[in-house]
């Protein structure tokens, strides 16, 4: 798994993975049971969208396309 998103807060990771579906491109979010952990406190950068290895370049040009970037740091 690549991480082909890092979404700001959880409306915007479920967006992106909505969009990658759409493409045909299976999509996962995660990290989004830790948005409750620091209680009312808003956390950035722990919920991701990550795609297959194979998907990573297609779903990169998705999200450009929709203005959303989609540079990898790292694999999940």
């Amino acid at each position: 798994m690549q991480i082909a998103y890092r979404a700001n807060h959880l409306i915007d990771a479920h967006l992106a993975k909505h969009a990658l579906e759409d493409a045909g491109i299976t999509a996962f979010v995660f990290g989004e049971s830790l948005l409750g952990g620091m209680g009312e406190l808003p956390l950035f950068g722990v919920v991701q969208v990550c795609v297959a290895d194979a998907a990573l370049h297609r779903a990169q040009e998705v999200l450009r396309a929709l203005g959303l970037g989609g540079e990898v740091t790292r694999a999940v």
